[in-house]
């Protein structure tokens, strides 16, 4: 077999493999940026509604139809997070291929126009209020467990500016979140967490 014959033999397969290829990355796009995307758990700041090591499905559906409500758990990248704007990294976002961006899990307690304040009770308990009112949370792991506030922090009294939320983690006590870096923009939401999927022992619809 000379060299004409292999190269008109491998050229179709070559061209088949990457028309595949292109077509499965198109699709993990659109798959990823349309409808939703699978995301591991990597710390305890969630704890105990989500642990280290769970699986979950986020949905990115909702986000052309409505804005986020408060409770919802939400993927984000943080306001600390800088992101690259290269088109490599972008195609890294879009597919999740060899993608570094760290982005943070929260729950939405502060929407825009919020009044928020996180205040501690005689007895050492910590409340979240919203617009004067007390925020019924009993999704938290702990209520006594919380870092305490300074003046560093954004424990209030202050109010949810225009396009951005108020985001805390379930674990209180241990949880990098807007008593830390502030207010979140809503161009930086990935999309809502809808199930936890893995283990199997812990299914759960949130």
């Amino acid at each position: 077999m000379d060299l004409e014959e292999i190269k008109s033999k491998i050229k179709p397969v070559l061209k088949e493999a990457v028309e595949t290829a292109v077509f499965v990355i198109v699709m993990v796009i659109i798959i990823r940026f349309f409808l939703g995307e699978i995301r591991w758990i990597p710390s305890g700041s969630m704890k105990p509604t989500l642990l280290e090591g769970d699986r979950i499905f986020v949905e990115r559906v909702s986000r052309f139809f409505t804005t986020p409500k408060r409770g919802d758990i939400m993927v984000f990248y943080p306001p600390t997070e800088k992101l690259n704007m290269s088109g490599i990294a972008i195609f890294e976002r879009l597919t999740g291929f060899f993608c570094k961006d760290i982005a943070y899990i929260k729950r939405v307690i502060g929407l825009p126009g919020d009044k928020i304040l996180i205040k501690e009770d005689s007895d050492g308990k910590y409340n979240v209020f919203v617009n004067g009112k007390m925020l019924e949370e009993k999704y938290v792991m702990d209520e006594y467990d919380y870092i305490p506030c300074t003046q560093a922090m954004y424990c209030g009294p202050f109010t949810v500016p225009k396009g951005n939320y108020f985001m805390l983690g379930d674990n209180r006590g241990n949880s990098q979140d807007s008593r830390f870096w502030g207010f979140l923009p809503k161009e930086r939401f990935v999309g809502r967490a809808i199930f936890l999927f893995w283990p199997l022992t812990r299914i759960n619809k949130f």
